[in-house]
């Protein structure tokens, strides 16, 4: 039986498992947890979610929706646990973290993947193998990449937001609803007066943050970018980001709100609600301060307070193939954020990829990659081009895709177009590999 060896068990990790199982290999998962725990992780579990628990939008009107389209063609292990653990959320596909977590690791032991803990020290000498340890890499681990790959990692830093108790927040301010009404009355939202904006503003401004030690040199990825960060670039800011009013009417007044908070349910049972946009460094005594001069949360209790960690990932352009090899050593795959894919469902994309390439490769077959009409060749092309430079992390997005049809309906014909071609990579690439 074909074996692959994965570092990490997170989103990337778990589905390369997956995928190789169900092609008929045997995959072994070295996960560092529960033994020791990142600075942002909790759960001692697998595939844990930590900046959000939302993985975007489903609606085939934009790359993620069409993203997890792809994958479902691929049967996805993440987007099957996705879905059996979800909450509502609009168009949205949240889940509740905890079951989210629990599901994944419960389906992989329940198919034999064999899952080893304890941090890893040093590159195994086992090929095929997988690094997938992800944007928080131990200290240790990421010196054995470096020497790896010869060359000085790239690293940025972000933030996650805080998690408030329902039952703590004020009801007779807040209102439940979603944007223009889509998808439900799913979000709470917290309305400002322009006044009671002003005065949030200035405390989350004036706020103490976190001090950054020597090594932390204050680069964030634009859409993970911590609220107090984006207060410091002006006081309208905000107001096109998180903020937005836009698409909201306030019950109490019949009218649009100077500015909104939105809160997105966290758990199945709603008791939990986190900030949405809220990434945050400030110390835990401010958050407590500012976040309660939000209108409907005066008396907030915090399940999670927000807190900074440190993000990783490696000079891809300059190191990897678009079948994602390390092209010093094609017989080791890089999966995952650690590539420069930027969030959940790109994450899982680039494991799913990583886990088909990895069991042909172990089954003297050629490596395979999506046409770039797909959004999964499209991304792992765009973390692959030897050409760019300023290499920055990337989220799927339509602006991926060559053009197609008219201007006004580009979007539907890109996404039809890439499903399609999807199918007939996934039929007649991945048969080969399955023994069809």
């Amino acid at each position: 039986m074909k074996e692959v060896i994965i570092i990490g068990g997170g989103l990337a990790g778990s589905e390369a498992a997956y995928q190789i199982v169900k092609m008929g290999g045997r995959a072994i998962v070295l996960e560092m947890k529960p033994e020791r725990f990142s600075p942002a992780h909790n759960l001692p579990t697998l595939s844990e979610l930590v900046c959000s628990n939302s993985l975007k939008s489903e609606s085939l009107e934009n790359a993620a929706g069409v993203l997890k389209e792809e994958m479902r063609i691929c049967g996805s292990l993440i987007i099957k646990a996705a879905e059996a653990t979800r909450v509502p959320a609009g168009k949205t596909l949240a889940v509740d973290r905890k079951a989210f977590s629990e599901f994944v690791t419960e389906e992989l032991k329940g198919l034999g993947v064999k899952i080893i803990t304890g941090e890893v020290m040093a590159i195994p000498e086992s090929r095929p193998l997988i690094i997938a340890t992800g944007p928080l890499t131990s200290d240790a681990f990421a010196e054995e990449v470096q020497k790896l790959v010869g060359h000085d990692r790239l690293h940025f830093y972000d933030a996650v937001a805080p998690i408030v108790y329902k039952d703590s927040i004020n009801m007779e301010k807040a209102f439940m609803a979603s944007r223009y009404g889509k998808g439900g009355d799913d979000y709470i939202n917290c309305p400002f007066t322009e006044e009671e904006y002003a005065r949030f503003f200035e405390a989350l401004r004036d706020a103490d943050k976190v001090k950054p030690r020597g090594f932390e040199d204050g680069l964030y990825f634009e859409r993970c970018m911590p609220i107090e960060v984006m207060a410091e670039r002006g006081p309208k800011t905000l107001l096109f980001g998180p903020m937005r009013p836009v698409g909201l009417t306030d019950p109490r007044t019949g009218k649009r709100p100077f500015a909104v908070v939105q809160l997105r349910r966290e758990d199945k049972e709603g008791g939990l609600y986190n900030i949405v946009g809220f990434q945050t460094r400030l110390t835990f005594p401010e958050q407590k301060k500012v976040f309660r001069l939000i209108p409907g949360l005066e008396a907030a209790e915090f399940a999670r307070l927000g807190k900074l960690h440190r993000n990783s990932y490696i000079d891809s352009p300059r190191l990897l193939t678009n079948a994602q090899q390390l092209r010093k050593d094609p017989l080791i795959l890089f999966a995952g954020q650690i590539t420069g894919v930027e969030g959940y469902t790109e994450s899982a994309a680039s494991g799913m990829l990583a886990g088909i390439n990895a069991f042909r490769l172990a089954s003297g077959l050629l490596p395979v990659c999506p046409p770039p009409t797909t959004l999964t060749g499209a991304l792992m092309r765009y973390v692959s081009d030897e050409g760019k430079r300023d290499f920055q992390p990337m989220n799927a997005n339509m602006g991926l895709l060559p053009e197609a049809g008219a201007k006004k309906d580009r979007r539907e014909a890109q996404a039809r177009r890439a499903l399609s071609d999807f199918k007939v990579w996934h039929d007649e690439s991945l048969a080969t590999s399955r023994g069809i």
